[in-house]
């Protein structure tokens, strides 16, 4: 795909937006099955992930790693709009790959210190692109990717999560 060509294929639902700002507005969902032996499994449109304990929380392994998920969602959103935003300013990129790493404290996850908070401590996001993009090139595609990388802009930013339990 080209410039015009995702231009083009943006272009009726930009202007759909423009009109009717209300039908932007979509909700995104996942669901996911309590499972046995303390796992969780996840429905993603393609198959069904089981997710479970990392090993440092007493997993075997065998199961899909929630946090791992967490930074495969950033690495494919980030990939996906690298890519989009790339076609749409004229960036060639033949090729490349993005890599996420992130840092955790499980002393914090299993309750031995509360002082170490749950979560990631800092997560790491490189990309290593084949191009042959200047540096004003690259600094436009490192600005438009993370302004339009929807998981990036989640984590950076911080969104309000509502819980909500029922029997």
């Amino acid at each position: 795909m080209n410039g015009t060509e995702l231009k083009n294929l943006q272009a009726p639902l930009k202007d759909k937006y423009r009109e009717h700002p209300e039908s932007a507005i979509i909700t995104l969902k996942a669901e996911g099955k309590l499972g046995e032996s303390i796992s969780c499994k996840v429905e993603t449109g393609r198959a069904m992930v089981e997710a479970g304990l990392h090993p440092a929380t007493g997993g075997t392994g065998m199961l899909a790693c929630s946090g791992d998920m967490l930074l495969e969602a950033l690495v494919a959103c980030a990939g996906v709009t690298l890519q989009a935003v790339a076609t749409a300013i004229g960036v060639n990129v033949a090729g490349g790959t993005v890599r996420a790493e992130g840092d955790l404290d499980f002393k914090g996850t299993l309750g031995l210190s509360k002082e170490v908070p749950v979560g990631f401590k800092v997560i790491r996001l490189y990309f290593d692109l084949d191009t042959d993009a200047g540096e004003e090139q690259m600094a436009a595609l490192k600005k438009l990717t993370e302004r339009y990388c929807v998981v990036y802009q989640t984590l950076t930013g911080g969104v309000e999560v509502k819980t909500e339990y029922n029997v």
